[in-house]
């Protein structure tokens, strides 16, 4: 391996950056549990390979497509784009094109950890943290560019339902089972500080909505809404931008001790890059490319695969779409929780719900602001309710530091709950509702 880790450096012209303890400390939670789902590669084969380039080709090859245990997952990228080429069903248009974008953003982590190799511990946890939830924020532009900001405000609020009761709840459901006559313990501080930066997200919610019952009409609230959203919004990234730095410099410690003490055995180890880094560079642009692709599908079949199927837009983008888009990252986090690990299970759920909410969230409000769509803070009663109770629960959950099943249990049944209330919800723009109500006036007629 290592006479084909040197040739790959001289050629890519990088050099690793950090000692080996910086470059483990400079992993994040994201980073470990994708690391669970990583298989270690045979490049026996490979090295008998006497072309030096062809060489280089074929173990990129295999350490990026084949280098996971979601590669059988691959070949619905394909399948997505010829279906949509001539003219397929576009409900399996959706279906094939969510099934791609599992493995893809799988990869997209594993990628942006072998550049953190050659940039430093430090440089690599902004880009985790840029590209982290790259493909909520892709599918987010698009679903600006098409004007479909309810479906957008339904797969973000999706997202961070997904991390806070269906991740969490699942990790430390399965942790308790499987640890049950040991105690279950983890780092407060770290889930104080992610609690923190959700309440005050849910805050830049709250307000906008209210802000709507305090004036006399819905026509003299909108204007101010919006720009009390789009202030809200500045606010809310630059809380992130200072998260980042109590992250990654002046508290490292406190996202470290999820690393302490752990068997080897229990990831692929990490020490030393697969790829070189202009390899890395070059995968991380093409995968992008194709996750764009695929994002615009299923932004564009959304509604169709409602109509096929018989139920609500909103089930589809709240439940459906985070499940499915963010699976191989649920489930490294429960891969972790069953091995008594619940620091890197919290820093998952929480660390990604907080990305998603002050990062994402706010990053696309002023984007559809760049791009004259006016999109604000307010998710409306129901979801907003949702999202406020689900904070709460979460909260109670982790205020003692240690866990058990029952704790789990109790945030899956409302994650079940609350997908039931969606399920049954019908939106006026839900093509489910307009046709109902089509049906009654050409009925009433």
């Amino acid at each position: 391996m290592a006479s084909l880790l040197e040739p790959s450096l001289l050629e890519n012209g990088g050099n690793l950056k950090g000692s080996s303890k910086e470059m483990r400390h400079g992993r994040t939670a994201h980073n470990m549990s994708s690391s669970s789902l990583r298989k270690k590669s045979d490049l026996t084969l490979i090295q008998k390979v006497r072309c030096g380039l062809l060489r280089q080709l074929l173990t990129n090859l295999q350490e990026v497509i084949l280098g996971t245990k979601l590669s059988v997952l691959f070949p619905a990228i394909p399948l997505a784009i010829v279906a949509k080429c001539h003219g397929f069903g576009r409900a399996w248009i959706f279906v094939l094109s969510l099934l791609g974008l599992t493995p893809l953003a799988e990869r997209l982590g594993f990628l942006t950890e072998q550049i953190a190799f050659y940039t430093g511990p430090t440089v690599g946890g902004l880009l985790n943290a840029s590209c982290g939830n790259a493909t909520e924020l892709i599918i987010a532009i698009f679903a600006l560019a098409q004007g479909k900001t309810n479906v957008l405000k339904y797969s973000l609020l999706g997202s961070v339902l997904s991390n806070l009761l269906l991740v969490l709840g699942t990790s430390l459901f399965c942790g308790g089972i499987a640890n049950l006559r040991n105690e279950q313990k983890y780092d407060r501080r770290q889930a104080d500080v992610n609690t923190l930066m959700l309440l005050l997200g849910l805050l830049c919610h709250i307000l906008p909505l209210l802000f709507r019952y305090a004036v006399a009409t819905d026509a003299l609230a909108a204007y101010p809404t919006l720009q009390l959203s789009r202030a809200s919004s500045i606010v809310m990234l630059i809380a992130y931008l200072v998260y980042l730095v109590f992250q990654l410099f002046t508290h490292r410690q406190l996202f470290e001790n999820q690393e302490e003490d752990g068997n080897e055995d229990d990831v692929i180890s990490e020490e030393t890059p697969v790829i070189g880094f202009w390899s890395g560079l070059v995968w991380l642009f093409g995968m992008t490319v194709v996750v764009s692709l695929l994002s615009e599908y299923v932004v564009d079949t959304i509604e169709a695969a409602s109509e096929s199927w018989g139920v609500s837009v909103s089930f589809i983008s709240i439940i459906l779409l985070p499940i499915v888009g963010n699976a191989a990252e649920h489930a490294g986090a429960i891969i972790f929780a069953f091995k008594n690990k619940l620091d890197i299970s919290l820093g998952v759920a929480l660390g990604s719900a907080t990305q998603i909410s002050m990062f994402v969230v706010p990053l696309t409000v002023v984007v559809a602001w760049i791009m004259g769509v006016k999109m604000d803070l307010n998710f409306n009663l129901l979801e907003t309710g949702t999202l406020a109770l689900s904070i709460i629960a979460t909260a109670f959950t982790l205020q003692d530091g240690t866990s058990h099943y029952m704790k789990g249990l109790v945030l899956l049944l409302c994650y079940i709950v609350i997908g039931a209330c969606f399920f049954v919800l019908r939106t006026p723009q839900d093509p489910l509702h307009l046709g109902h109500n089509l049906a009654e006036a050409l009925f009433r007629a």
